[in-house]
């Protein structure tokens, strides 16, 4: 009986070793995150730290997926097509005007040439600088028509994106820096229609939906601004305050608060299409509510040139004045025509004259 069993301690002592060797293999596969939770608990760690960082929104990883998916792509440029061979990830603007549509989509890196000096720049303002603090690199390569050639090619763009009348001094340069967009800015409006150039940089980014989200948004904002307004009664002038001057802004220009909030224009053609304007030239108009967009409101070191109108019987007989529907504005800013600067403006304007529609 004894001989039938001598197997026996073999067969536990093999028995033994399957075991060990199976705890080994799960000790070795949990270690390297594959597959149970402590891969999905590494995974969650790394999108929550990057969300939390806000460079990585969902709205932000949209763009990016969606531009890396779309290249290469041709785009339509003065000149002729131009085919962007992949997703660049250095972009320069060089149109002064374009600096906050370009804001809107997801990138790497940017480098503007901005309005003014950069100390003017709205780069600092709350407004911008919810989209600039995005952009891990910024950079300034000119200001208004003036473009930094060495600046600009230190800088080393993937991508470049121009104004044909803007930026025609530079043109013939560009192109031995990096690829180049050109753009239309009488046929796509530039002046005058924000939503359809923030479309068209958003077709060069291969980042449509972007730009459609935030052209949406707006659209609903704009559409709840003018429910706000519905009972105001008579005329708004918004006026441009230089240090020296002051100019009318007309309806043709400012669409988005005429048409879009449902604000009536001042009378006659100065109405439509805006001037520089006098104090009597105000008078004559004598609107029922000024907005003043004040271009020292950032900087009380410069001069508004309507201070010097302030103490006149003039202006203190104006309706606007004598009602106390004069209200101050950040003129830079809401008389600016991009799209956060009329987004914000839609709000600003709103919240002031809402009060004395009711």
């Amino acid at each position: 009986m004894m001989n039938r069993f001598k197997w026996w301690p073999a067969f536990v002592g093999l028995m033994l070793l399957l075991v060990l060797l199976s705890a080994c293999g799960r000790g070795t596969n949990e270690a390297s995150g594959s597959p149970g939770a402590g891969a999905g608990a590494t995974a969650s760690a790394s999108a929550g730290g990057a969300e939390a960082g806000g460079s990585d929104s969902p709205a932000a990883s949209a763009g990016a997926s969606e531009a890396s998916a779309a290249y290469p792509r041709t785009v339509t440029s003065v000149g002729g097509d131009v085919t962007i061979p992949e997703r660049p990830k250095k972009v320069a603007v060089l149109h002064w005007g374009y600096t906050d549509s370009l804001l809107l989509f997801d990138l790497d890196s940017a480098a503007f040439a901005l309005p003014f000096t950069e100390k003017q720049s709205l780069l600092g303002t709350d407004a911008y600088k919810a989209y600039a603090d995005k952009i891990a690199d910024i950079r300034i390569v000119g200001e208004n028509t003036e473009v930094n050639l060495e600046k600009l090619a230190a800088y080393g763009p993937d991508l470049i994106i121009a104004g044909n009348k803007t930026n025609e001094k530079v043109l013939p340069q560009l192109s031995q820096v990096a690829t180049t967009v050109v753009i239309d800015e009488a046929q796509t409006d530039v002046w005058s229609n924000w939503q359809a150039l923030v479309t068209e940089i958003g077709e060069i980014l291969g980042q449509e939906q972007v730009a459609a989200d935030y052209i949406a948004g707006y659209r609903s904002e704009l559409a709840a601004a003018k429910a706000k307004l519905a009972e105001l009664q008579g005329t708004v002038a918004f006026l441009q305050v230089r240090d020296k001057t002051v100019y009318l802004q007309g309806s043709d220009y400012l669409k988005d608060y005429y048409d879009g909030l449902g604000l009536q224009a001042p009378e006659g053609d100065i109405g439509k299409t805006g001037a520089e304007l006098s104090l009597e030239g105000l008078s004559a108009l004598d609107p029922d509510y000024l907005v003043l967009g004040y271009f020292n409101y950032r900087d009380s070191t410069m001069a508004a040139f309507t201070d010097t109108w302030k103490d006149s019987t003039i202006w203190k007989n104006l309706k606007a004045v004598k009602n106390g529907h004069v209200y101050g504005v950040d003129g830079q800013m809401v008389l600016g025509y991009g799209p956060i600067d009329r987004r914000t403006g839609v709000k600003v304007i709103s919240d002031a004259l809402s009060g004395a529609a009711r």
